[in-house]
């Protein structure tokens, strides 16, 4: 199609072929800078509701968007929901320069393995959880199958585990209250991100997200929707700035920590003529 194009182009006055290869060029930048985003807030949990989880997706979704991503968003997701848009967004995703998964809610470590909640999850066993909540390592699994294009998967989660017998809430943190069994485990399981993914944490092992009182969002959901619309800051130092920024207003009692493997450059917002980075 294009050469077609190219070869009727060559018939026409300078003017036109100007205005048409000025269109190929960014029809094929367009292309390569497809983004795709699946955003996922869960806050209205039976056993532990969160305030802000929802907000977050919705102002992520706002943000997201604004800096070129197509995006879909699931708030109080069901398993069969969160499944049914994980696989929807995996098989999407071949398609797109950069896949980006958000999620904000309740998360465990169970045995080792990490977990995102639904919210139809009730009070169950540690070993009912593995088929009921839904599994990260296999997420990132599934987004590593595309060989192409970068995965950023951003957990603004809880790291306790709340199958510990006579686990407490605070009353501001990200971690669900429940009774079950097993000794506490502190912190999400190491992740080792695949080739060509970042996964970002909004908090450091062993301590606990706060869900923002007395604020529409999460301190870490609030600090990443400003570092990511500055121009020409690369993801590596996105991710940097809001680390600083969300220690200093919890007085390092939260800190963000990030696992990576990219290897190309990427800004969610360019310079003005196309530039990332310094």
């Amino acid at each position: 199609m294009i050469s077609l194009l190219l070869r009727w182009v060559s018939r026409r006055n300078c003017w036109t072929r100007a205005l048409l290869a000025s269109a190929l060029i960014l029809g094929s930048i367009a292309h390569a800078e497809e983004r795709l985003a699946l955003i996922i807030g869960n806050a209205s949990y039976r056993a532990a509701p969160l305030r802000n989880a929802a907000n977050d997706a919705n102002a992520i979704n706002v943000a997201l968007r604004s800096t070129g991503f197509e995006t879909t968003v699931r708030v109080n997701a069901s398993r069969e929901d969160t499944v049914d848009a994980l696989r929807t967004f995996v098989r999407a995703g071949g398609k797109s320069a950069v896949k980006l998964l958000f999620y904000a809610g309740h998360g465990v470590q169970i045995k080792g393995r990490n977990y995102l909640i639904p919210v139809d999850t009730e009070t169950l066993s540690e070993d009912e959880l593995s088929t009921r909540a839904i599994d990260l390592t296999e997420v990132l699994e599934r987004l590593a199958t595309e060989r192409s294009g970068i995965n950023i998967v951003v957990l603004d989660a809880c790291r306790d585990n709340p199958f510990a017998a006579n686990l407490s809430k605070l009353a501001d943190a990200r971690r669900m209250r429940t009774r079950g069994i097993g000794a506490s485990v502190q912190g999400l399981a190491a992740v080792q991100a695949p080739s060509g993914t970042l996964v970002a944490f909004s908090t450091s092992p062993g301590s606990v997200a706060l869900d923002g009182a007395g604020q529409n969002n999460s301190v870490y959901t609030r600090h990443l929707i400003s570092a990511i619309q500055r121009p020409g800051v690369s993801i590596e130092r996105v991710f940097k700035q809001v680390r600083v920024n969300v220690a200093l207003e919890t007085q390092q009692s939260q800190i963000p920590w990030e696992t990576s493997s990219l290897m190309g450059d990427f800004c969610f917002v360019r310079k003005p003529g196309g530039g990332c980075g310094s």
